[in-house]
């Protein structure tokens, strides 16, 4: 069973198409193309249906990299100990 770090990551990987290795706290949408507004809405619908999780628009309006979705994910109890 995947750990919730690995979960995400898979989820993050599969909608921008990038590999996992290379996917950070500083990923965003500067520095990959791949993540425009499309994918952006992609990612939540599916990160809140991995996680079973409803994001708030305000929530969503706030990410801006990676590390802000690791931390909407664990303000809804998702814990993603032993995240890089």
């Amino acid at each position: 069973m995947l750990e919730n770090n690995e979960k995400l990551l898979a989820v993050l990987s599969r909608i921008l198409e990038i590999e996992e290795s290379s996917i950070t706290d500083e990923t965003s949408p500067r520095n990959t193309p791949s993540w425009d507004s499309y994918n952006a809405l992609m990612m939540v619908s599916a990160l809140e249906q991995e996680f079973n999780v409803h994001f708030t628009m305000a929530e969503v309006y706030e990410v801006k990299c990676v590390k802000d979705i690791r931390e909407a994910l664990e303000r809804h109890n998702v814990s993603l100990k032993g995240a890089d």
